[in-house]
């Protein structure tokens, strides 16, 4: 599980090994919660205990770290 670098916060960015077949997404995980969100369009697509508050921030840092998450995906999946 490739996980992106120097993106500060609580979160942890990463991709699945399996997952290049799909659009271009990206995974985010801070402690037990989890969710998914396509790259382009930024929209959620998988949540797993972060609160609508905490998607909506988590949204926002993947549209201003957009680029480097974009770089990091193709660098792993071609």
């Amino acid at each position: 599980m490739p996980t992106i670098k120097n993106i500060l916060g609580p979160y942890r960015l990463f991709f699945y090994s399996f997952d290049c077949c799909e659009p271009k997404h990206v995974h985010v995980q801070r402690e037990k919660l989890l969710c998914k969100f396509w790259l382009e369009p930024t929209c959620m697509v998988k949540n797993i205990g972060f609160s609508a508050k905490e998607l909506n921030t988590i949204r926002k840092l993947i549209e201003s770290n957009l680029p480097k998450i974009l770089e990091a995906w193709h660098e792993h999946c071609g």
